[in-house]
């Protein structure tokens, strides 16, 4: 039996390996929310990994409000840098192997082909910056860690593109979406498979992986796919980024190369509307 251990149990990629877990009847699944597991705090932490020996530690948590984190510096940092370096302590003291996922954000944007693990890294803002300290906390701290970077994340839970679109579709006649930024839609329900397939494999190539769902939209694009699969109504108009101003600078472009994760450790990815489909069909049931 493989024991692990997950954090932030109510964030939405949280949500999706707990429903992932009964498909794994070899994994032993601790989930743990921010107050049974607060990364913060070296005790808490302590207090969790005594209880039973882990073989892996799935960290999900993560102070991801983009915006308010430019304001909310000291608190982002405490979650994405120091948390991480925290659990990274714990699993080097207490033999555990780390799955950290981070985010497209540790890229500036100024790219013109997709990004490669090896690029160099140069966050806009305190998202993207706290969490690169994040990273190279781990790097620093843990050699068995895999840090998986993922990009433009949705799902069936909380608060996310999809559901926002839908929300809106069913309140308005008319919106504007932002068609000069461009990424990977990301079904979180497929990363996390790709995480439980890793630990299956009992894979020890350590190191960093981009994944994100096969292909490169603008939100725009991600929107109008969205409305047709829904069969809604709703006038979309694209705008620039200009045209929607917000306190943290977003990437242009934040395409993730994801050739090494596929060659490397055997993963096999959908496309971006493929899994689209399958997402909503789960939130239509």
């Amino acid at each position: 039996m493989i024991n692990i251990l997950v954090t932030a149990k109510d964030g939405q990629l949280g949500h999706c390996f707990q429903d992932l877990a009964s498909k794994h009847q070899n994994f032993q699944f601790v989930f743990k929310n921010s107050s049974e597991l607060d990364i913060t705090n070296k005790d808490h932490i302590e207090a969790v990994f005594n209880t039973q020996a882990f073989d892996y530690c799935i960290n999900c948590a993560a102070y991801t409000a983009v915006d308010k984190a430019e304001e909310a510096i000291e608190l982002a940092d405490k979650v994405n840098y120091l948390g991480a370096r925290n659990i990274a302590e714990a699993c080097e003291k207490f033999g555990v192997t780390l799955i950290h996922i981070s985010t497209d954000f540790v890229f500036d944007g100024e790219a013109h082909s997709p990004y490669l693990e090896s690029a160099s890294t140069n966050p806009l803002g305190v998202y993207g910056k706290t969490k690169l300290d994040g990273e190279k906390a781990i790097a620093k701290t843990l050699e068995q860690h895999f840090i998986i970077r993922t990009s433009w994340l949705y799902s069936e839970y909380k608060n996310n593109f999809l559901k926002t679109m839908l929300r809106l579709a069913s309140q308005r006649d008319e919106i504007g979406v932002v068609g000069d930024q461009i990424g990977s839609p990301t079904y979180a329900k497929d990363l996390a498979e790709a995480v439980l397939l890793i630990i299956e494999q009992s894979n020890t190539d350590f190191g960093t992986y981009h994944y994100s769902n096969q292909g490169e939209v603008s939100w725009y694009d991600f929107a109008n796919e969205i409305f047709k699969i829904a069969h809604s109504q709703i006038k979309l108009n694209k705008i620039g980024t200009s045209d929607y101003p917000t306190p943290a600078k977003r990437p242009k472009y934040s395409v993730l190369d994801t050739s090494k994760i596929k060659k490397t450790l055997n993963i096999k990815i959908p496309a971006w509307e493929k899994s689209l489909l399958i997402a909503y069909s789960n939130l239509e049931e």
